[in-house]
């Protein structure tokens, strides 16, 4: 894999019952900037550039996993729920960061609605991630509310 290029995986089960990474498609980042991300707006551009983020219909849970350059080496979408919701738990997310051999990761998740407001249930799965990355030594980075053309952090 070239210093421009960032796969999309998924997981799947073996005929043995055991989890693997599937590669489900290819970025090309045009912009070399995107592959590393060491600010939050390029993440969002990221988001915006694989997955068309800030258009979707109902929300979106993503994980962006990084090397500890801060190269990206693996985007999932984690989960897809409905208009105002989505859910992505430690398991979801840490398996899949464990997989590619993450050092750190990004989460993000798109609000639909347009509004930029953190919800209560936003900060909270912060935090759990947040305390189950420190356990397993993955550091969350941080935490990107995509919503229309703009986002913030709900990284605290």
């Amino acid at each position: 894999m070239d210093d421009k290029t960032v796969n999309i995986y998924s997981t799947r089960l073996t005929e043995d019952q055991l989890v693997s990474l599937v590669i489900e498609s290819t970025y090309i980042c045009e912009r070399s900037d995107l592959c590393i991300l060491d600010a939050a707006d390029k993440a969002a551009a990221l988001l915006e550039s694989v997955f068309d983020a800030s258009n979707l219909t109902e929300e979106h849970f993503w994980l962006i996993a990084l090397n500890s350059a801060k190269r990206v080496i693996g985007l999932f979408e984690i989960s897809h729920g409905m208009i105002n919701t989505s859910y992505a738990g430690p398991r979801e997310i840490y398996l899949r960061a464990l997989l590619c051999g993450a050092a750190s990761i990004i989460i993000a998740h798109n609000h639909p609605s347009g509004s930029l407001e953190v919800s209560e249930n936003d900060r909270n799965t912060t935090i759990r991630i947040t305390y189950s990355g420190i356990l397993m030594g993955i550091k969350l980075d941080d935490h990107i509310v995509v919503a229309g053309a703009e986002f913030t952090s709900a990284y605290y």
